[in-house]
């Protein structure tokens, strides 16, 4: 079994779903890796990882919004607010999801559905470096 790994660098634009599936499917390739299992994890607790529509935009407006009104940002409902009023609600985001995905490689390529896409979804307000390890295991 052969193990490959590499780092993002995301800067994000705030508080938005930012594609990753292209830089991810890249690094499948790289890796060399026909078989195997692409574990995809984001270094930080204000952000998160998630697969979802790509084709209707929509789906992600939709989302946006579901979890602005899910956990809003009011000052008042939370203690820590250490760097400033988006920074509780975006922990909470954070854990309501995910900081990790696995997608299984077959023949050098990511099994994603037809529909499927791979996003980084920035919960603060604005712009943010942001590191994402990619680890592929396979023959």
């Amino acid at each position: 079994m052969n193990n490959y790994q590499q780092l993002l660098s995301i800067q994000t634009r705030g508080k938005d779903f930012h594609r990753l599936t292209r830089d991810v499917e890249n690094v499948v390739s790289k890796s060399g890796i026909s078989t195997g299992l692409c574990t995809i994890f984001v270094r930080h607790t204000s952000a998160s990882l998630l697969i979802q529509e790509n084709a209707d935009p929509d789906v992600l407006v939709d989302l946006a919004n579901f979890f602005s009104k899910l956990v809003p940002e009011d000052s008042k409902l939370y203690i820590h607010s250490a760097e400033g009023d988006d920074d509780m609600p975006a922990h909470i985001r954070s854990m309501l999801t995910k900081t990790s995905e696995q997608i299984p490689v077959s023949n050098g390529r990511l099994v994603l559905g037809t529909w499927q896409g791979i996003y980084l979804w920035e919960h603060r307000q604005r712009s943010h470096h942001r590191e994402i390890v990619i680890h592929i295991n396979g023959d």
